[in-house]
């Protein structure tokens, strides 16, 4: 008996008493008030720190990587000098000689085939597909591009589309010199602009403004009549809707693999080892980037002409459009990013932000009267 009183007095001891136990619960409370507390006063930074992230892998889609500096020392340094005085001095001026040749010889021919064979439209357009193919090929010839293609080259047919990854304006050039294709484009001012009314549209070009509304539904129209016309030209889509810097694929947008036809894949890769071919269209103009390009030593790319894909039984456009941007991406060894290329541009409106904020605030409320 007296062994066992001792083990209960032993078991009263270590058990907490009634006081002890509230203020136990008193002081974990009080800690979750307080952690609380801590969390909603750093919250804005924690938003601010966030938003900084996500800021930094939109953009990195749409920077230029400048080369490393390599004339960094007393042996190097004089073998860059010269590089830039032949460069500037010599190659420009003769690549700027062949260029204004190759509109010389062009415009001579194109506008009388133009105006002149209006009643053959057959021949005509065969025409106008040539010139315009040679044209190409001297522009790629005025910035000493080596471009190699890989795969069979397109044909016309019908109910066919080719999409392709999109680093600047120069892309429609080098898959226009090898076959005329008919692309959709955003419209553009000056000297590019008389271009696409002049000369373009002869091959059956699309136009549209990205701020017009009404112009999407008349580019829809259009994307699906010219699919159906057996004569026409191969249609080149750039499904991203702007240029990003031949690292990253962004979004493509669904309009192409709506159409219910074959979407042909097209993967192009630059090597960066002469010029970054990236056009920055916020910070440059096209004549700009030109400039560039032709006081380069040389445009290298790669080009690969992929097996046509077929939307599959249960799938969505959006699920078609991710399957041909991962084949893109892993053909050109590019990284994929989630976000639209579109907010190159347009930035998400006050109303939709506040619109956010107002989904948040049952959340905020329940959060503040926890706290008190």
């Amino acid at each position: 008996m007296a062994g066992l009183g001792s083990s209960i007095s032993e078991t009263d001891l270590d058990r907490p008493s009634i006081e002890e136990y509230l203020a136990a619960e008193s002081i974990r409370e009080s800690s979750k008030k307080l952690l609380l507390r801590d969390l909603l006063d750093i919250s804005p930074t924690l938003k601010e720190a966030a938003g900084a992230i996500v800021d930094d892998s939109f953009t990195r889609c749409f920077k230029s990587n400048p080369p490393e500096p390599w004339n960094w020392n007393i042996y190097l340094f004089p073998l860059w000098c010269l590089g830039v005085v032949i460069r500037y001095g010599i190659l420009f001026p003769v690549r700027v000689t062949t260029l204004a040749a190759g509109w010389i010889v062009f415009f001579a021919a194109f506008f009388p085939v133009h105006f002149l064979l209006r009643g053959h439209n057959k021949w005509r357009r065969k025409i106008e597909r040539k010139l315009v193919e040679m044209m190409c090929s001297v522009f790629v010839a005025s910035w000493t591009g080596v471009i190699k293609y890989h795969g069979p080259r397109p044909s016309i047919r019908p109910q066919q589309v080719f999409v392709a990854n999109h680093t600047s304006m120069i892309d429609f050039i080098i898959l226009e010199q090898m076959t005329a294709f008919a692309v959709i484009m955003q419209k553009h001012p000056g000297w590019v602009g008389f271009i696409q009314k002049t000369i373009l549209e002869s091959v059956g070009c699309i136009w549209f403004n990205r701020t017009e509304s009404k112009d999407r539904e008349i580019v829809s129209r259009k994307l699906r009549e010219h699919t159906q016309g057996a004569d026409n030209n191969p249609l080149l889509i750039f499904p991203e809707g702007t240029c990003v810097n031949n690292h990253y694929t962004v979004m493509f947008k669904k309009g192409a693999f709506e159409l219910g036809c074959a979407v042909c894949p097209v993967a192009i890769k630059y090597n960066r080892i002469f010029v970054d071919a990236f056009w920055n269209s916020k910070k440059q103009s096209f004549t700009t980037h030109l400039g560039q390009l032709m006081t380069s030593w040389a445009v290298v790319c790669d080009v690969w002409y992929l097996e046509p894909q077929y939307i599959r039984p249960g799938e969505t456009p959006i699920e078609f459009a991710e399957r041909v941007r991962d084949m893109i991406s892993v053909r050109a060894g590019l990284k994929k990013v989630p976000w639209d290329g579109y907010l190159k541009y347009f930035r998400p409106s006050p109303k939709l932000i506040e619109r956010k904020y107002e989904l948040c605030q049952p959340l905020q409320f329940l959060v503040k009267y926890k706290q008190n």
